[in-house]
């Protein structure tokens, strides 16, 4: 690597882009044009992205580093993942970095996320440098896409630099502009050490590793003496057994020196010690870099195995991606109807289906899950505080004093013509308005949309079903969406029991706002009576608040014709027979119990 440190020659950058923008592609071409070694069996089609799911999906789901050198410079790329469930990593890798490229698609514009992680660029005081990307798309409007990044983001339009990740053309004016203007890193080589971890994950032979950025200090393993390194966060500590730089591979090089990017493989075993936001020093003493939360799972669901024999598989499944993801969390859980299975905690509904794809593709386990659901708290009338996310964890009605769900802050970026759709959308979900900012100064052309910037206070629970599907079906595509959560705030909340011939089915039960529960009810017993396969006796689907029912639908019964055989005669006759009939149907009912099909049960769950 470096014969002699010289931290004027290092440039620590991240790009923030848009899902799609092409910043993986980027990334390849400029691993390409630094030489940096990408011998391992001629790579997949993008380098930086190793999960089958991102290649496929377009998105950056776990970080990638890698280190090049370009004219004598050590260039350290840390990726950021791009999608709104992620946003505190993002924060994390963009805070190990001096400069930031902003990818912006010369076909697509800016979006939501986009504006958002710029801000918080800015926010960390770091430079930014405009890249218009896909220059060589026949219909691109590289005009418009300056004016846009002068106006909305108020960048210098000299600055720009427009590039093609896919046929290369420019990438070695922005490597040169990287240089240029990324700041050199500060840092005392001498002060004790202290780097931030900005990823972690787990390799077979070297335990957890954690991707660092080392701001002060050095750490060096020439010597034979062990190293004891802190958490300062967590107060615990570790012995690094190897450390080095991403090539993009990992790398040994037995020094990491204050402006470096690196990795340090620690030996242990999980994940969760090793928080994204950790300050880590050989010094207890060192005041830790601020900005570190601990990773709080937002959305929960409850993953089964369709087939009961596949639990164990499942298991498996669920430890081995916890290895590598620890914002995951998960615990037992057993249900009458499904079996056992896990109650699981996601950042966010991307999350979740990640997850949930990644479980069925790479582990081959057939999923079944229940509703995504939020985390209620409850204060009872003795005083007493609960913390809740199923239906049948909440206490009776008559022992709560107050249910509190959480709100977050919406911001949706949309071009104006959809102001009056989304405003429909968010108000039938609970959406308190709060702001309208217009992004883009002076009228708008034909050819040119008015952006806007719409904020809202909303409840989390009313975001996770299916809300980002509607919003994007109602703007044809063009508005993208992000949150952060504000607090906890008291909701009538009421659970919604549904009960299949006058008994209950716990694991069908949800809970929901008063005023929506009904609407919802119904919509719920409509699919069951699909569902449900009819019996020789009517079978009642109701649903209750309690002990009052909100809605009911019935399953018929089904008829045999007990007449057919007669042929004239008196009416009597018939009437005798069918009341020997309701007679019968009667006696069934009274000791019919309704098996539900397991294939019924998943069509109402996936619903």
């Amino acid at each position: 690597m470096h014969t002699t440190h010289n931290q004027d020659k290092i440039r620590n950058f991240s790009i923030i882009a848009h899902i799609d923008h092409g910043k993986s592609t980027l990334a390849d071409r400029m691993l390409e044009k630094t030489k940096t070694d990408l011998s391992r069996e001629k790579r997949k089609e993008r380098v930086l992205d190793r999960l089958d799911l991102e290649q496929e999906k377009g998105i950056t789901i776990k970080l990638q580093a890698a280190t090049m050198v370009w004219k004598d410079y050590e260039l350290n790329l840390i990726d950021t993942p791009g999608h709104v469930d992620f946003s505190y990593e993002v924060s994390r890798s963009l805070a190990a970095c001096e400069a930031v490229l902003l990818l912006v698609d010369a076909q697509q514009g800016i979006q939501a996320q986009t504006i958002s992680n710029t801000r918080k660029a800015l926010d960390l005081g770091l430079k930014i440098i405009p890249v218009i990307n896909k220059i060589d798309i026949p219909f691109a409007d590289i005009k418009q896409r300056e004016e846009d990044i002068v106006k909305l983001l108020k960048l210098p339009k000299e600055d720009i630099i427009k590039v093609s990740a896919k046929t290369g053309e420019n990438v070695d004016l922005l490597l040169d502009a990287i240089v240029e203007q990324t700041p050199k890193p500060d840092g005392d080589i001498n002060a004790p050490l202290k780097a931030l971890i900005f990823d972690s994950f787990y390799d077979e032979h070297r335990g957890v590793v954690v991707a660092v950025r080392i701001f002060d200090g050095k750490l060096d393993l020439r010597t034979k003496v062990n190293q004891e390194i802190f958490m300062l966060q967590k107060q615990e500590s570790f012995t690094p057994t190897e450390i080095g730089i991403f090539s993009p591979d990992l790398k040994e090089t037995k020094v990491l020196l204050s402006g470096d990017v690196g990795y340090i493989a620690t030996g242990m075993k999980d994940i969760r010690q090793f928080t994204v936001g950790e300050t880590i020093s050989n010094d207890r003493k060192t005041p830790p870099l601020d900005g570190y939360k601990p990773p709080k799972p937002n959305v929960f669901a409850s993953f089964f195995p369709v087939e009961a024999d596949e639990y164990e598989d499942l298991k498996i499944a669920m430890n081995k991606l916890a290895l590598n993801d620890a914002s995951l969390v998960f615990s037992d859980q057993r249900s009458n109807m499904l079996g056992a299975g896990f109650r699981c905690g996601f950042l966010g509904l991307l999350h979740m289906e990640i997850i949930q794809e990644r479980l069925e593709r790479e582990y081959n386990v057939n999923l079944v899950i229940t509703a995504p659901t939020v985390e209620y708290h409850i204060t009872k009338t003795n005083g007493e505080e609960l913390v809740v996310q199923t239906p049948y964890e909440v206490p009776d009605p008559s022992q709560i004093t107050e249910i509190r769900e959480p709100w977050v802050r919406l911001e949706i970026l949309s071009p104006d013509k959809y102001i009056g759709v989304i405003m429909d959308l968010v108000g039938s979900r609970r959406g308190q308005y709060v702001n309208t900012v217009y992004l883009t100064e002076g009228g708008a052309t034909a050819m040119n949309d008015v952006y806007i910037k719409l904020q809202y206070d909303i409840p989390l629970a009313s975001l996770i079903s299916n809300f980002f599907d509607t919003l994007k079906s109602l703007t044809n595509g063009y508005a993208s969406m992000e949150y952060e959560f504000i607090d906890f705030f008291p909701v009538d909340l009421v659970k919604v029991s549904i009960l299949v011939n006058r008994e209950e089915v716990p694991a069908l039960s949800f809970l929901e706002t008063r005023e929506g529960a009904r609407s919802k009810a119904a919509k719920m017993l409509l699919i069951m009576k699909d569902e449900i396969p009819r019996q020789q006796f009517q079978v009642p689907l109701q649903a209750a608040v309690g002990a009052k029912i909100i809605a009911r639908e019935d399953v018929k019964a089904v008829r045999k014709d007990v007449t057919a055989k007669l042929y004239g005669g008196d009416v009597t006759r018939r009437m005798k027979l069918l009341e020997k009939q309701k007679k019968g149907k009667k006696r069934l009912k009274m000791i019919g119990k309704v098996n539900i099909p397991q294939e019924a049960f998943l069509a109402i769950l996936k619903t």
